[in-house]
């Protein structure tokens, strides 16, 4: 599709992207810290740009921007579309931003053809959704909903060591509201809440499609800091039934939980366990040692509750298992959570009936990733996922998504948007 076919609003979001791409470009990537510079640069333009189309705007205590076109009937509880301005460092340019700018696309689309929609439509750029900055699951988002624990206030950023609450004060945001519970937006006045995301994983490029509706979001545990200890010796002095390694210890975990996620697929279920980090203490280690401390991060995640719960309960019984064989003893640490998330299945039909009409390829996928989406509906808001097509992950500056893409996804959304009232049996 050439740049001439994209409708307005995909000329608008594309335009927008690359002005995002320049302004906090951080090589090989960017950079949008949660409460610094580039996500406020990023908040920043995409309020002006709304303005400019007439649309009124807010910001919450937390520092969340609404900003509403309205609807005849203001009355009626909301159709909401969102997602977060922030990256990880030297990310892509596309997580988050697309799913914002995409909704304001859809918004530039109505305007242009004079639609005015029964309710209003707000498009909601959360804060601090990359748990790389803060350690917590969607503060933003939970903050929107005044559904943040006062105790996330306290988690210190990664970069700078500060709490979120000083970051808040020093953006100019509240967050002693923030702590009290105010929300940004009454979860009852919101009809129907939709996220646009690029596809972080190989399924729609996989299957040549250029948009998914998604059925779920993983929920998930994390261990960040957890340890595998036994004793330091030396390496050709100690014999091995006299030695606790911890090499050893940690590379049966990962053997048993490899086994615990192959059976886990044969019986039909999804699940992802990873060790992102494993390191050993420089100061301690060598290449004539016993290794007696082994540190490591597991995350693990599944949309299935039951699966989540099931390899944990195994995971402490390798605990267990291991330690009573190699002699050696594991420490999880700090253990952070999130609950799998169910997209509405009415908002589901709503979009594939879209994609029916307007001739689209939209095949249903699963998110391994987590989204502020989860947030909304794990507050019985009725919520819904499109993703778009994007190859090498993200996470990275090598993100590929396609503006036309992503005009395939506004097109759908604002289909949505506008049929949205009317009944799915109507012809």
């Amino acid at each position: 599709m050439s740049h001439a076919a994209l409708t307005t609003g995909g000329r608008l979001a594309g335009r927008l992207l690359e002005t995002l791409a320049q302004a906090t470009a951080d090589a090989p990537g960017i950079t949008r810290v949660a409460y610094g510079p580039g996500e406020r640069f990023a908040h920043g333009l995409v309020r002006e740009e709304a303005e400019k189309l007439g649309a009124t705007a807010r910001v919450d205590a937390a520092g969340n921007l609404y900003l509403t076109l309205g609807g005849r009937y203001p009355g009626l509880p909301a159709i909401v579309v969102g997602s977060h301005l922030d990256s990880v460092a030297h990310g892509g340019n596309f997580d988050g931003a697309a799913g914002v700018l995409a909704g304001l696309a859809v918004m530039a689309e109505l305007i242009e053809q004079g639609i005015q929609l029964p309710r209003d439509l707000i498009v909601l750029a959360t804060r601090a959704e990359e748990a790389v900055w803060f350690p917590l699951s969607y503060p933003g988002s939970q903050a929107a909903l005044g559904l943040l624990d006062p105790r996330a206030l306290e988690a210190k950023r990664s970069d700078s060591g500060r709490a979120l609450a000083d970051h808040m004060l020093e953006e100019g945001f509240d967050p002693d509201a923030v702590r009290r519970g105010a929300p940004g937006i009454d979860a009852g006045r919101i009809a129907a809440f939709v996220e646009v995301h690029i596809e972080q994983g190989p399924r729609l490029v996989a299957a040549g499609a250029p948009i998914g509706i998604v059925t779920g979001i993983a929920g998930g545990f994390r261990y960040v800091d957890a340890k595998c200890l036994g004793a330091y010796a030396h390496s050709g002095a100690e014999p091995r039934f006299a030695r606790h390694d911890s090499v050893l210890g940690f590379a049966d975990l990962v053997a048993g939980l490899e086994a615990e996620w192959d059976a886990l697929e044969r019986q039909g279920h999804e699940a992802t366990i990873t060790f992102g980090r494993v390191q050993s203490d420089p100061t301690q280690h060598g290449g004539s040692r016993v290794l007696g401390e082994l540190g490591f991060t597991l995350d693990v995640r599944s949309a299935e509750a039951a699966v989540l719960e099931r390899i944990e309960a195994r995971l402490h019984e390798i605990f267990a298992e291991v330690g009573a064989r190699r002699g050696v003893t594991f420490e999880t640490g700090p253990r952070f959570t999130w609950e799998p998330a169910t997209m509405s299945p009415a908002l589901i039909a709503r979009l594939d009936r879209a994609a029916t009409e307007l001739r689209m390829r939209a095949p249903h996928v699963p998110s391994g990733a987590g989204h502020d989406a989860a947030t909304f509906a794990g507050a019985g808001i009725p919520t819904a996922m499109l993703f778009v097509r994007n190859e090498n992950g993200s996470h990275n500056p090598h993100e590929a998504m396609e503006i036309a893409d992503l005009d395939q996804a506004i097109r759908l959304l604002r289909h949505f948007v506008t049929e949205f009232d009317n009944p799915l049996d109507q012809p």
